[in-house]
């Protein structure tokens, strides 16, 4: 009996199907790696994804036209060289919101509760404690790191706390980069919470540390520049609240 050539209608169906969510698969691993890896163009996402360019900016275009990233020109930090800056894909706040970030109205409502009844200084005592606990908790690890890898060991702390961080050497320092923030939405109204990091950062590291971009600021990643090699810091996290040489941070 003769096999006809042409395929069952549900099996058609069905290979769509498969294709629709290989997409969509494919898809959350370009955003995924934007989110992990900050501010990327087409050709850096398609080598690091192990895709075709013309499969990412498909990928891209679909992500654009949902309003899950958009493009800038890259961001250069020191000197420019010859030509246009690369085009970099970003995540919106969207697409921060498709991987559950974590904060609420809740949290905004109380801190505008507390600046109006005790206001500015009040919530930056509060960042400051916020951030200090944090510190406390990052403290073990980050002393018992060698003096070149404390940055590293902060990067690996934050993200165990969902921030996707990482180092990168530039010129004589280090920069840390957190490609997430869980709070970036409160942070936004309340910029003290970013400037008690920056203070806790400094005391943890040792050193005078210099905040270059925020994503509550509309950045696509927080960095924060860490000049020459880090040292081990002598006082403890808690002096961040009274301590001058961590309110240089700022």
């Amino acid at each position: 009996m003769k096999t006809s050539a042409t395929p069952v209608k549900g099996t058609a169906a069905a290979s769509a199907g498969t294709g629709s969510a290989r997409d969509e698969s494919t898809r959350d691993r370009v955003a995924r790696s934007i989110l992990t890896n900050g501010p990327s163009s087409a050709a850096v996402l398609a080598e690091r994804l192990e895709l075709t360019p013309a499969a990412v900016r498909r990928h891209l275009d679909h992500l654009l036209d949902e309003g899950l990233v958009e493009s800038r020109e890259e961001r250069v930090y020191g000197p420019r060289g010859r030509g246009r800056p690369a085009k970099v894909f970003v995540l919106t706040d969207s697409g921060r919101h498709a991987f559950h970030q974590a904060y609420d109205d809740l949290a905004a409502t109380a801190l505008q509760f507390i600046a109006e009844a005790g206001g500015e200084e009040a919530v930056a005592e509060f960042a400051r404690r916020r951030a200090v606990e944090v510190g406390q908790r990052y403290r073990e690890l980050i002393d018992a790191a060698p003096e070149s890898d404390k940055a590293e060991a902060l990067a690996q702390a934050l993200t165990g706390d969902g921030y996707a961080a990482s180092t990168a050497v530039k010129g004589q320092g280090t920069q840390l980069c957190q490609h997430h923030c869980p709070v970036a939405h409160v942070a936004e109204q309340f910029p003290q919470l970013c400037e008690a990091e920056t203070e806790v950062f400094a005391t943890l590291l040792g050193r005078h540390v210099q905040r270059l971009a925020t994503i509550a600021h509309g950045d696509g990643v927080c960095t924060t520049h860490i000049p020459g090699p880090a040292v081990n810091s002598a006082s403890p996290v808690s002096s961040v609240s009274d301590g001058e040489s961590a309110r240089t941070a700022r």
